[in-house]
């Protein structure tokens, strides 16, 4: 059992009184100093842990939780791959899949609203104008869009217009060697067409759109906001967001693409991948959509540590301020974050996800996230087993790392075990076992 605390941090942290420090920047410290009962949280999250290990829902996975400003609880538990080669670190890089969405476009967007170059009830099409001769898309508002209330469809499957029928690739969209027609890397010694984006860019808009406005989850728009970003503000969105928001908040290793950035040892292979790499798939987005985007996208393709990515959503939980510095105002934050259709029987805000509306009520197995947290609480889940959630109203933040597409995408214990909302839990009944 890991019943161990990283003991530096906690001497420094109170030696400098960080216990006591109401600053809005993260710093370690235990359970203990914010009234929460450490043995219960080690011997019940080291339960969960083991019991999901054993039960192939992921080979190994990563928590970090922070209450108030204190990172309380930070462990990595069990292997790269199942082959058991390589622990988990706490320095390791996961794939975030579509957590990228509420980390890469929408802090962008959020401060481009703050700047008034972004109005939610204006039409997308305002934005993307290819929509504004579009019927079915003309009239939907940047709010519906990022809402899921537009009626978009879920998701297209764009590598599949590079297979033959006997599963190899086209040679008119993919070659294996890098040239001025082909120079965006989709892999290691795969490389697509540069055109091969503008036909992604005419099957989204092209694509259906319901009539029924009601919840529909769909990333179709989050592949173009890196071009929109670009067109707003003369800038690369991954530039833009790179210098806006992860640089000053020191959340260095938020990065795309990170071979050659990163360690290749402390990557976190994701899927073995027999769709058009047909190789495991280390150190490059998992998601084919945003690989077919060289990998820079706003609907997947972000990479970082569990401690970066806290510093993140730690400025989101604290209403847009991290450190000294404010990065989104209070005001877009609160708009943001709360549920826009409800009535409409849709929990989803401004990108993020909020808890099901009747969360509270719903057994462990039935809610989403755990019953405990609050309504005013918000974050993202990602196809590779990646989970983030902050509640401001309990100050308690969540992160957690998996790659439980590890070897394949048909592993679904971790959904079938409940590892999330029940890892979450804990930390919401730590305070009554003190």
């Amino acid at each position: 059992m890991k019943l161990h605390i990283n003991l530096f941090f906690i001497l420094l942290s109170g030696s400098l009184g960080f216990a006591q420090d109401h600053s809005k920047e993260l710093v370690y410290n235990t359970p203990n100093s914010q009234g929460l009962d450490s043995a219960y949280i080690y011997h019940k999250v080291d339960s969960i842990m083991t019991r999901g290990i054993q039960e192939r829902a992921f080979p190994g996975a990563q928590l970090l939780v922070a209450k108030n400003n204190a990172i309380i609880y930070h462990e990595a538990f069990g292997y790269h791959t199942y082959d058991s080669l390589q622990a988990v670190s706490k320095k390791d890089l996961y794939d975030l899949a579509s957590v990228t969405k509420i980390a890469g476009p929408l802090p962008v967007l959020m401060q481009l609203h703050d700047q008034g170059k972004l109005d939610l009830d204006q039409n997308f099409s305002y934005y993307w104008k290819p929509w504004r001769h579009r019927k079915d898309k003309k009239d939907l508002t940047v709010r519906e869009v990022l809402a899921h209330q537009a009626g978009l469809e879920p998701y297209i499957v764009f590598a599949s217009k590079l297979i033959r029928k006997n599963g190899k690739l086209k040679r008119r969209f993919v070659r294996h060697h890098y040239s001025h027609i082909f120079s965006v890397k989709i892999y290691d010694s795969l490389y697509l067409h540069n055109r091969f984006y503008r036909k992604m860019k005419r099957i989204i808009n092209r694509s259906n759109v319901s009539d029924e406005k009601k919840y529909k989850y769909s990333g179709l728009s989050f592949l173009l906001y890196p071009e929109i970003i670009k067109n707003i503000t003369g800038v690369d969105y991954e530039d833009y967001v790179t210098d806006s928001i992860y640089r000053p908040m020191g959340a260095n290793t938020l990065m795309f693409n990170p071979t050659g950035k990163y360690p290749d040892s402390l990557i976190v292979p994701t899927e073995i991948d027999n769709i058009f790499r047909n190789k495991t798939v280390h150190g490059w987005v998992h998601d084919e959509n945003a690989g077919l985007m060289g990998g820079v996208s706003g609907n997947a393709g972000l990479f970082g540590t569990a401690l970066d990515l806290a510093k993140l959503i730690y400025m989101y939980q604290n209403m847009g301020v991290y450190g000294n510095k404010r990065y989104i105002s209070e005001g877009t934050m609160k708009e943001f974050t709360k549920a826009q259709y409800a009535e409409n029987d849709n929990k989803r805000a401004l990108g993020f996800d909020k808890p099901l509306l009747n969360n509270s009520e719903l057994s462990i197995s039935q809610a989403s996230p755990a019953p405990e947290v609050s309504p005013n609480s918000f974050g993202h889940g990602g196809f590779t087993g990646t989970y983030v959630w902050a509640d401001p109203d309990n100050n308690l933040l969540f992160i957690f790392l998996s790659n439980r597409v590890y070897p394949n995408r048909s592993h679904r214990a971790l959904y079938n075990l409940n590892i999330r909302p029940s890892l979450q839990q804990v930390f919401y009944r730590a305070d009554e076992h003190e």
